[in-house]
């Protein structure tokens, strides 16, 4: 690490004046970017390595910098990218469903745009804070995003071989990408028989090697139970009616186990806490390392603060009391699952985190459809927040960046990406007129979120594969892994895996030593595709009518 001071602004360590200016004038134009991308393209790839490398290069053009600072800078950058993901992947069901024409009552409907992001942005923000210590800390999960942005700010900073590897590799990624995505030189994907097929995404490889063998083994595992068997041969078996049946059943269960392992996951925490309370012995660890804290403490005071404002901003939506109530607790559950999903795979799959919740509150409560898209969207934005700042306490951790002053930097970032976001959303979609299947902005996750409006396909499949999911999940097994690969396209599970398959010859043969070179590496393949991704969105979005 680089031996320039660490600043100190407003009292908190490591945090700087600048890190926050650059920071928030950059979320302005990742935000806009990516809901361009969100809307054109249905997918949104992190931003995270790209605004590593943007965030370094600015603040080494204005002086001497940190690690820690660029670490800082970069988690304000990126912070708004999800915020758009979360409403892009949501609110056009407002006007797939009719419910919205247009820009009309551009202000109205703005404003409650801007309450319900607002909302979910405080709640991703007190999420990850209330849970960054076990994820983070006590399970080590792996954020491979996290990770690899750690290390192009580390490569970045060090020079040498490191450096040589890192920015080696991003850029034949960059050029790779950019004669796919621009070009159409090269495929998007290679396909061998209808949907079985391989991604061609350096991207895709780079994140399967950070994660390592157990993981992409078992992702894989799921695309071949749903791509290689139930699929192509559930329906000759007799045990689907068709495809599409088959297709529902393998997504029902897929979502199931996501949500069983969410599950998994609070049962765990209950289960340890249980022991603690039964046992004589006390947690020395987590006392020397948090301290005994009062009650009236500020971080709790900053907990039940911006809790109560989230509520109040979505009572200001529209959303009536109970409902918002509901939506509150259901974020905080789903939470644990994208901070799981998310460091086990490095995907935050947000539009299904806020079918879950609306589904949920209509089993307690009747809500029309657009109060149901605004319920999906506070989830998905506080989904989406949250696993970007987890990606960014993964890499503070292996920097030694002061979370306090990450946190700041995300809220700061957050509140502009917020404003961005909304005022985005009408604007691209006022452009090109509609949304939706056959459009020009085919929203795809925004679809799927409308179609699944009236519930989910098969309760009795979902509600077994949560029961398996929790059960398996307390096993020790990475059942969300699985539950992804089940209803992802099985050409970016494939990719993902030749990844986990390269690391797994790697470390036969070079030893475990090969690591951390071959991290940097695949960082590099990370960086490099969403560098292009990102630098070809925003030309498109300036360029194209």
């Amino acid at each position: 690490m680089n031996n320039n001071e660490e600043r100190k602004f407003l009292g908190v360590e490591q945090l700087s004046l600048r890190s926050l200016v650059i920071g928030s004038i950059g979320s302005c134009v990742i935000t806009a970017s990516s809901m361009y991308v969100a809307l054109r393209m249905s997918a949104l790839p992190w931003p995270t390595i790209f605004v590593a490398v943007l965030s370094m290069a600015l603040l080494k053009l204005f002086g001497k910098t940190t690690n820690n600072e660029i670490n800082i800078t970069q988690t304000a950058m990126s912070a708004g990218a999800m915020v758009a993901g979360g409403l892009a992947f949501t609110l056009p069901g407002l006007w797939i469903l009719g419910i919205w024409k247009g820009s009309e009552n551009f202000s109205g409907n703005y404003v409650r745009v801007l309450l319900i992001a607002a909302a979910g942005m405080l709640l991703g923000s007190v999420t990850s804070y209330i849970l960054r210590y076990r994820f983070i800390v006590k399970n080590a999960l792996p954020y491979p995003i996290g990770q690899a942005a750690a290390e192009t700010i580390k490569a970045g900073d060090e020079g040498g071989k490191k450096s040589v590897v890192l920015f080696g590799t991003m850029a034949a990624s960059t050029l790779y990408t950019f004669l796919r995505d621009q070009l159409r030189i090269v495929p998007d994907a290679f396909m061998f028989k209808n949907s079985i097929g391989i991604w061609n995404s350096p991207m895709a490889i780079g994140m399967g090697y950070i994660l390592g063998t157990l993981y992409t083994g078992v992702w894989f595992l799921g695309a071949l139970i749903s791509n290689a068997f139930l699929v192509p041969f559930g329906p000759k078996l007799g045990l689907f009616a068709d495809a599409a049946a088959a297709t529902a059943f393998a997504t029902a269960a897929g979502i199931g186990l996501l949500v069983g392992t969410g599950l998994g996951v609070i049962i765990g925490i209950l289960i340890s806490g249980i022991k603690k309370l039964l046992s004589p012995k006390k947690d020395n660890y987590s006392e020397a390392a948090l301290g005994k804290k009062k009650f009236f403490d500020y971080s709790r005071i900053l907990i039940f603060s911006a809790t109560a404002l989230a509520f109040i901003l979505s009572v200001a939506c529209g959303l009536s009391v109970i409902p918002s109530v509901l939506l509150i607790i259901g974020v905080f559950i789903v939470s644990i699952m994208a901070a799981t999903i998310t460091g086990q795979t490095g995907i935050n799959p947000m539009e299904i985190f806020g079918i879950i919740v609306l589904l949920g509150i209509r089993i307690f409560i009747n809500i029309d459809a657009a109060d149901a898209l605004f319920v999906a969207a506070c989830v998905a934005v506080a989904s989406g927040f949250s696993g970007d700042l987890f990606n960014d306490y993964k890499a503070g951790q292996v920097l030694g960046t002061n979370p306090k002053a990450q946190l700041i930097s995300q809220i700061v970032g957050g509140v502009f990406g917020t404003v961005v976001a909304s005022i985005s959303l009408f604007a691209i979609i006022n452009q090109f007129g509609e949304v939706g299947t056959g459009t020009a902005l085919p929203a795809g996750q925004a679809v799927g979120v409308s179609a699944m409006i009236n519930g989910i396909g098969s309760p009795v499949v979902f509600g077994i594969a949560a029961a398996i999911g929790a059960a398996l999940y307390l096993l020790g097994l990475p059942t969300a892994t699985l539950g992804i690969g089940l209803f992802l396209p099985f050409t970016i599970s494939a990719a993902v895996f030749l990844g986990g398959i390269i690391r797994f010859i790697s470390d036969r043969l070079s030893g475990k030593k090969s690591d951390e070179t071959g991290n940097v590496a695949a960082s590099g393949l990370l960086g490099g595709e969403g560098i292009t991704g990102v630098v070809i969105a925003l030309a498109r979005m300036f360029t194209v009518s």
